[in-house]
């Protein structure tokens, strides 16, 4: 679940929790990819000691901070933003090809190329003070319509030779919409590796979960209340769910906007039309049963509801046997969450 996060260096500092739980299950938790993680597992069924388990992840986490992290200035991602000719490495082109096909199930509505509009509106890599003498009434329309003509994935494709060919040079990209959950897919692809069969891993409040928690049941994730300007995930829950197998994300505009001339505009922006939506949906949680990139889809895709709408995000989930969802509007709830989509609107 996305929540407003300190933005650190790539340093990975990761330790085990003092948090009280069964002699076969382990914690660890640390900084990464400019906000926290936390892994709760069972014991491998390989022979695997705590100590190689934690260098594991953070030799992962350090891999993914190097390609596809943003908020890394040495990262292949800031590389290529800088104009650099880089190869990507497995993780970036992995992500790249994913985000591609999302662009084109969306109708463009997922953009990882929206980067330029992202750092217009203040929530992307650059200073938002940078854009203040810009962002305004007076000039916002031209603006936008100028970032447009460089935003778009059929503007990229790989070359032959592995590298991401621009027909515009100024096209830059943003993975923030579906990082997180993606790194989570990798984590547990790791424990998956190593033998763990029950596992929670969470990096930035997105999550990926299989099997069962210490007390033998499924894993309890709760949905945070969409209270405006709340910055503590868990301090106000609406809903708690018992999950496992899936990756699950919720995205909001109650914590991430900006006040321009006196309006307010959330951090959903619309890659297609360039602005933030102006709609009533609070926050969309959306768990994929996919089992290698429910984490990446999850997040996405609850990306994806926040720019659709309530009416049309609950079609969608509705139109997906592979995913579930919980929509919170202004006055009221759709609840996707059991077999009949339908038997859950309230």
């Amino acid at each position: 679940m996305r929540s407003i996060l300190t933005v650190l260096s790539a340093v990975f500092l990761i330790s085990v929790s003092s948090c009280t739980l069964r002699p076969d299950y382990r914690r660890i938790e640390g900084y990464a990819q400019g906000g926290t993680f936390h892994i709760i597992y069972s014991v491998p069924v390989q022979d695997i000691d705590e100590d190689t388990v934690i260098s594991l992840v953070s030799r992962r986490l350090r891999e993914i901070d190097f390609s596809i992290s943003g908020y890394n200035k040495g990262s292949l991602l800031s590389r290529f933003n800088r104009g650099e000719d880089v190869v990507p490495d497995r993780w970036f082109r992995e992500l790249f090809d994913m985000s591609k096909q999302l662009w084109e199930e969306t109708g463009g509505l997922m953009d990882v190329s929206g980067g330029p509009l992202f750092d217009f509106w203040g929530f992307g890599f650059s200073d938002p003070a940078n854009m203040d003498s810009v962002r305004n009434s007076a000039m916002t329309t031209g603006v936008v319509d100028s970032l447009l003509e460089f935003v778009g994935m059929d503007l990229l494709s790989m070359g032959e030779d592995g590298r991401i060919v621009r027909r515009d040079p100024r096209v830059q990209l943003n993975f923030n919409a579906i990082a997180q959950g993606y790194t989570c897919d990798v984590l547990a692809r790791l424990m998956d590796s190593i033998g763990v069969r029950d596992y929670l891993v969470e990096v930035g409040m997105e999550i990926v979960c299989k099997g069962r928690n210490a007390s033998g049941r499924a894993w309890r994730i709760g949905i945070d209340a969409p209270v405006d300007g709340s910055q503590i995930a868990g301090e106000d829950v609406q809903k708690f769910l018992d999950i496992t197998d899936c990756g699950i994300t919720t995205s909001g505009n109650y914590r991430k906007y900006h006040i321009i001339d006196g309006k307010k505009y959330a951090h959903s922006i619309n890659p297609v039309t360039g602005w933030p939506v102006q709609q009533d949906l609070l926050s969309a949680t959306v768990i994929s049963a996919d089992t290698v990139h429910g984490g990446a889809l999850s997040d996405a895709y609850a990306t994806y509801c926040m720019v659709l709408g309530k009416e049309k995000a609950a079609e969608f989930i509705a139109s997906r046997p592979d995913l579930r969802g919980y929509l919170i509007y202004d006055g009221g709830v759709i609840d996707l969450l059991k077999d009949s989509p339908e038997d859950g609107r309230q």
